[in-house]
């Protein structure tokens, strides 16, 4: 793909925080300044692409993510037009700041010259600025220095003659401005515009599915990932491996699911690749791979397109497509088209879905916002030589005195004052500190000087947030009935098993949960009306983000269940086509002909 130049001239002069609007963004342009987004940096070195936190931040960063050990530098190539007196800014973010040294600290060079302001060290999201610095005319090279190896966070770099320049913080003008000076207009240029019959935004276990389904149908497929990777939680980058059960579809989901190796394993590499041949294979379906849905536009009711933003460039598409399918696990584009959404857990007694034997651990009297957390795993491995691990004193707090020498999915974090997606980036540090104030701890012991921190994740894994309501809301009832629906289209035999942090009981750390598990009788099944928005009419939904209460969601929220989901929603998207009607359209008349194309009939 095309990639535009990412130096581009800022106008503005005298601008202060929060009074660039969009007359601002406008202004006239000083042809010598220079922004740099830190991802379209050429080498990123050993800084990480992270895209997860664009829509409470504004961009995709570059992230030094060396497990303690500082990464090598990013690098890139800009042009100076005139030689001269520059004031450098950098927006970046102390992500834990206390009385210590703040851990994610960096520094810039330029033509390996380091400039003496160490970034990372003011809290929140802002603008940093730097010492001033000498730039001569023509090409230069600029660098980011990592100095910890701990997570320090670079969105992007400016050098402007002006003296009172300052770059806006608030995020609307920050947009218009950062678009403005890559040389778009005010509301933002799309690149390419692309039209197809089924829209996928997600490319889990569940995306996949629905791709796969829709492909064999013969529909033009869009399938919009925001990472490089396919399979979410199962993916290299998070390693869970695939619980539940194939159903009907095991014919298209054994090309996407893994083996049963141990969770944070390496080998979720293999099957990361079998998967991404599976898809690649699938004649009809275009990879839009590393892409982040940021807008949603309507017609009425309906979806008309979305639009997303590249997570390495400032490259903009936008999606047209008759039928929707969100697999994004937050629930993004209906939340975004309006769609009523549910977060938390219900009042008990507002689905009679009360278990005595645990009481407010398995569901509360009030409803609240505790869901099941988010986990971020790692994993050490002996080495033949004995090694330190920096002292990690910002981490103390979360992780006290724990000392575990390998992750499982119980390190997980949720809290009721936290959202896994307005707080998703405070839980993924909350998280690292865990990781790395424990691993701290082992090595304290002199029997660990030869374990080493081999792979800590820098995705997080979630498996509960935003859930979209459709015309029937799943719940425990349904599960502990085993009621079979006449538009059952998906089926699991697993427990209802709920999560919550052991902190609740006392526990000495709020970063690990216990399972709660209540066993069923036999299969259980979940209805097509479960899979469409009651309130848009071309969307549906598959993965964790399906019409379910809290306790609902239980028992299919993992990853088969939501493949067998993302098959049904595929396979429907095709009849929708074929009868030219919508999901609620197939669930009232043809039902029996999507259900025998899944298997059930």
């Amino acid at each position: 793909m095309q990639r535009r130049n990412f130096l581009k001239i800022l106008g503005a002069s005298s601008l202060t925080p929060g009074a660039i609007d969009a007359s601002a963004a406008h202004a006239n342009h000083a042809p010598n300044d220079i922004l740099v987004d830190a991802v379209s940096f050429a080498d990123h070195g050993g800084w990480v692409v992270d895209p997860q936190f664009i829509e409470q931040m504004g961009s995709p960063y570059l992230l030094a993510h060396g497990m303690g050990k500082p990464v090598a530098n990013a690098s890139t190539k800009i042009t100076v037009k005139k030689t001269g007196t520059y004031h450098a800014w950098v927006r970046t973010r102390n992500w834990c700041p206390g009385p210590w040294e703040a851990p994610g600290r960096f520094q810039l060079a330029i033509d390996g010259v380091v400039n003496k302001t160490i970034f990372g060290t003011q809290d929140g999201w802002a603008w940093q600025k730097g010492a001033a610095v000498q730039l001569s005319k023509g090409v230069a090279k600029l660098e980011l220095v990592d100095l910890s190896g701990f997570e320090g966070r670079c969105d992007a770099v400016f050098f402007t003659e002006n003296a009172d320049c300052i770059p806006p913080t608030d995020l609307k003008d920050l947009g218009a401005w950062r678009n403005r000076q890559h040389g778009g207009s005010l509301r933002g240029d799309i690149d390419e515009t692309h039209d197809f019959d089924l829209v996928i935004v997600g490319g889990g276990i569940a995306g996949c599915g629905a791709a796969l389904a829709a492909d064999e149908q013969g529909l033009k497929v869009a399938l919009i990932q925001n990472r490089p990777v396919l399979g979410g939680n199962a993916s290299k980058e998070v390693r869970v491996h695939t619980l539940g059960i194939h159903g009907k579809v095991a014919r298209l989901l054994k090309k996407i699911d893994t083996k049963h190796w141990p969770n944070n394993s390496p080998d979720a590499i293999k099957d990361d690749a079998k998967r991404h041949a599976s898809l690649e294979a699938a004649k009809n379906v275009t990879l839009f791979m590393d892409y982040s849905v940021t807008e949603v536009t309507m017609d009425g009711k309906s979806i008309r397109s979305v639009a997303a933003r590249s997570n390495t460039s400032h490259r903009r598409i936008r999606v047209k497509g008759r039928q929707f399918i969100d697999c994004s696990g937050d629930g993004i584009v209906g939340f975004k088209a309006g769609a009523t959404c549910r977060y938390g857990r219900e009042s008990k007694n507002e689905f009679d879905e009360g278990w005595d034997k645990y009481g407010d651990l398995w569901s509360p009297d009030k409803k609240d916002n505790r869901v099941m957390g988010t986990t971020v795993m790692w994993r050490s491995v002996p080495s033949d030589k004995a090694s330190q691990f920096p002292a990690t004193p910002w981490a103390k707090d979360v992780a006290k005195t724990y000392a575990e020498k390998k992750s499982e999915w119980y390190w997980e974090y949720s809290a009721n004052d936290r959202h896994q997606v307005d707080d998703a980036e405070a839980i993924r540090d909350h998280m690292f500190r865990a990781v790395y104030g424990n691993f701290s701890n082992v090595k304290k012991n002199p029997a660990n000087a030869r374990l080493k921190l081999e792979w800590v994740a820098f995705i997080a894994g979630k498996r509960e947030s935003r859930r979209i309501m459709g015309d029937h809301l799943y719940t425990m009832k349904d599960v502990t009935s085993l009621t079979n629906f006449p538009d059952t289209v998906v089926e699991e035999k697993r427990e209802i098993d709920v999560h919550y942090q052991k902190s609740l009981k006392g526990y000495i750390v709020d970063f690990i949960s216990k399972a709660l598990f209540m066993k069923l009788r036999g299969h259980y099944y979940i209805p097509f009306r479960s899979l469409y928005s009651k309130d848009v009419p071309n969307l549906m939904m598959a993965g964790r983000c399906f019409s379910c209460s809290h306790i609902g969601l239980g028992g299919p929220r993992v990853m088969l269940t939501c493949g067998q989901m993302g098959v049904a929603t595929g396979y429907a998207a095709a009849l929708c086509k074929k009868h030219g009607t919508t999901p609620r359209g197939i669930a009232k008349n043809h039902i029996n002909e999507l259900r025998k194309l899944i298997g059930f009939e």
